[in-house]
């Protein structure tokens, strides 16, 4: 290539960007007043979620309050070697998955069956009633959540163990055996919030075509082929995308829920990598271990979701990017 074509294509280059700039700027002033709506939405999510990322460097840190996060001396990896080193690293990353896992297997896919079969139900009333029966217990706090399954669940006086009793079966104590806790939590948290979960998939519905069951009908479709061959491919990209989603947060089983249920008796499967943060943290002020652990257990999060955004869109189309 001449050094005059080069020259040209260079100036080609500048003259687009300026261009690009200009039309953005003409843009922003006709859209000004958009930009000022969601100029809180970006102030708070920069306050809250990007200032905080400066911290992030306590988990290479010997971090002392004195000191100062940048005052504090350099330790490299020290913290996250000491993470995996843990004779019980292995235990909590494994009661994590098993948890998260069996919560996302039995959870994710029934407010998706709700939805449909709310769907389809044409009694206007009945259609409401269920509705706000099933939506009620999301509004439940957690810790009376977990309050009322310790008195459901009670070996003495619950109503679970009265009604063993009555068929010969010796109380359990449900809240305290190990075997039983990733069962409590994934299915209190299927009552909890399959309800809620709906809604999303009923508003996804509300946009289907009556036409296409109209001659669907026409064709001789019975309920169930106009679900799966209407209805169900109709919400596939919401369900992919909330899929992604709930993917990226396998490795963050809240704590508060998994604190509360957890007991003396069952923390072999009850510590889990947010229970064991807090801990360090916030009790025994290890704050350099506890961001290490985190900062370890967000990228596995971030990573899931690229993961998952490829393999979701490879297999439907949609995906979040």
């Amino acid at each position: 290539m001449s050094l005059k074509k080069k020259k040209q294509l260079d100036a080609q280059v500048v003259e687009a960007r300026r261009q690009h700039r200009r039309k953005s700027l003409i843009m922003i002033k006709r859209n000004w007043l958009l930009y000022l709506v969601l100029l809180p939405a970006v102030l708070y999510i920069a306050t809250f979620c990007y200032a905080p990322m400066y911290g992030l460097q306590i988990a290479f840190r010997n971090f002392r309050i004195a000191d100062g996060i940048v005052g504090s001396e350099w330790a490299g990896l020290k913290w996250f070697n000491r993470f995996f080193n843990t004779p019980r690293f292995w235990l909590i990353l494994k009661n994590t998955l098993t948890i998260s896992l069996y919560s996302l297997a039995v959870s994710f896919p029934l407010p998706i069956a709700l939805a449909l079969i709310l769907n389809n139900v044409r009694n206007a009333k009945y259609k409401k009633f269920a509705q706000t029966i099933t939506y009620m217990p999301h509004f439940i706090s957690t810790v009376v959540l977990v309050g009322m399954m310790s008195v459901f669940f009670s070996p003495r006086s619950g109503v679970v163990n009265t009604v063993l009793g009555l068929l010969g079966i010796e109380p359990i104590y449900f809240m305290g055996t190990p075997e039983y806790f990733s069962h409590m939590y994934a299915w209190s948290g299927v009552w909890q919030t399959m309800g809620w979960n709906s809604i999303i998939y009923m508003a996804a519905l509300a946009g289907v075509d009556p036409s296409l069951h109209e001659a669907a009908m026409i064709d001789g479709a019975n309920k169930i082929k106009r679900v799966i061959h209407i209805d169900l491919p109709t919400i596939v990209p919401t369900i992919s995308i909330l899929l992604i989603m709930n993917f990226g947060k396998v490795m963050s089983v809240g704590y508060e829920k998994v604190y509360l249920m957890q007991n003396d008796l069952n923390a072999s499967t009850s510590e889990i990598i947010s229970t064991y943060v807090y801990k360090m943290g916030v009790l025994n002020q290890q704050y350099s271990y506890s961001t290490a652990i985190n900062l370890f257990n967000n990228v596995i999060n971030f990573l899931l979701v690229v993961t998952m955004n490829k393999v979701v869109k490879k297999l439907s189309g949609s995906g979040l990017w």
